[in-house]
């Protein structure tokens, strides 16, 4: 996809990209979730996957539900894709009915090699990016997908290092240095980027406390789950729109880790996806296949 988007002249022809970004975008379609035409525009030059899903009760066949959602569900995704090839993008689309929310989300941005997920939250024009740095995170392509989003405008982005306090081990100013580095090695130009420190216990309350001085969040997943954080305990305060849109940025599969463009190996987290069918491992999608039913009963 990238590189043959309609919209090409969307993408900064002075970057540097080592890894085009690929955005998962999961929605719930059913309850009539959409994504903003603000995020839309701001994600437009990077490859995007919206997936729709539905969570289904516990006694429900995924079979059962594909026959009676099905339709409904594709046009509704088919809605939300249309608005990004009129930004001049060229997404693809994925249909999942699921038993588990969280493992989908995993299981899909696994097979499909996402950079990044979406965690949608209402927003209006986007200039202003934080990335909250608190521990090992792939520089390499945090680099890549926040040079890719910014490229060509007026946006700024702050990194912003959270040591956990005495006897961390964790060096903020020097991540937040050589994700600067990163991203003006991918030419990102100077100007629009800062850096800053800070030392503070509960790291995730923190950045859900600042969120609001942000357009979008952009973070790696860390040792404490963020998908657990905003999509559980928190997920009142999601809704309510009391932060804005996070991009979660997946760790790289160890297996699968390759060189930075200057020539250092990208810190990652190895990640473990669990099995959700009941009997074995889930299925390899097909290239042109929309419909994935899970935990196939």
């Amino acid at each position: 996809m990238w590189g043959d988007l309609p919209g090409e002249d969307l993408i900064d022809a002075d970057l540097v990209i080592r890894e085009p970004p690929v955005i998962l975008l999961p929605v719930e379609v059913l309850e009539g979730q959409t994504i903003p035409d603000t995020v839309v525009e701001f994600l437009a030059p990077a490859d995007v996957i919206v997936l729709g899903y539905h969570v289904l009760p516990e006694q429900t066949p995924t079979e059962q539900a594909s026959m009676q959602f099905e339709d409904r569900a594709q046009e509704a995704v088919d809605d939300i894709a249309q608005s990004f090839i009129d930004a001049g993008g060229d997404p693809e689309t994925r249909v999942v009915f699921t038993h588990d929310r969280e493992q989908t989300i995993d299981r899909v941005a696994a097979e499909l090699g996402a950079t990044a997920i979406l965690l949608s939250n209402p927003t209006g024009e986007i200039s202003e990016v934080l990335v909250p740095i608190r521990g090992v995170i792939d520089v390499g392509r945090l680099a890549d997908l926040v040079a890719t989003l910014l490229a060509g405008g007026a946006g700024h982005v702050t990194l912003w290092g959270i040591a956990a306090g005495e006897g961390s081990e964790f060096d903020a100013e020097s991540a937040v240095d050589t994700a600067a580095e990163r991203l003006r090695g991918r030419g990102l130009p100077a100007e629009q980027i800062t850096t800053e420190t800070t030392t503070a216990m509960l790291q995730i309350h923190n950045i859900v406390d600042r969120s609001d001085e942000a357009d979008i969040i952009v973070m790696g997943e860390g040792r404490e789950s963020l998908l657990a954080v905003l999509l559980g305990e928190d997920a009142e305060r999601v809704a309510e729109g009391a932060v804005a849109p996070v991009l979660v940025v997946r760790d790289r599969d160890p297996d699968a880790e390759v060189a930075d463009s200057d020539g250092e190996t990208a810190d990652v987290q190895s990640v473990t996806v669990e099995d959700e069918t009941a009997g074995g491992s889930a299925p390899e999608p097909q290239p042109d296949q929309d419909l994935d039913a899970d935990d196939p009963e």
